[in-house]
């Protein structure tokens, strides 16, 4: 299952220096809908590699903020505490995927 991200841990979260993926999304969003099946396959799928989770922009907004979110679904990659890519929009699991693979 994919993680849950709050306005609390996530800064925390990053700063540790793993693997970090975020899906900023909201529960009225149609695109965010359609690749929530596919980012709770990749949670699993990585587990213990990478950690994989959702990041409500209604109820984190300071984070949304803080990260220049304006789109939804807008995906963060991180690796050692960077910002290393960023997706915004739907897509499919084979370009997740590779650029989870890129953060390996």
């Amino acid at each position: 299952m994919a993680f849950t991200f709050t306005d609390e841990n996530l800064n925390g979260i990053i700063a540790q220096g793993n693997a970090v993926v975020v899906d900023f999304w909201a529960t009225w969003c149609g695109p965010c809908r359609a690749i929530a099946p596919i980012i709770e396959e990749l949670a699993h799928d990585y587990e213990g590699r990478v950690l994989i989770g959702k990041c409500d922009v209604d109820e984190c907004s300071d984070a949304a903020a803080e990260f220049g979110i304006r789109s939804i679904p807008t995906l963060l990659f991180f690796k050692d505490g960077k910002l290393v890519d960023r997706h915004v929009g739907g897509t499919t699991r084979d370009v997740l995927e590779a650029k989870i693979k890129a953060l390996l």
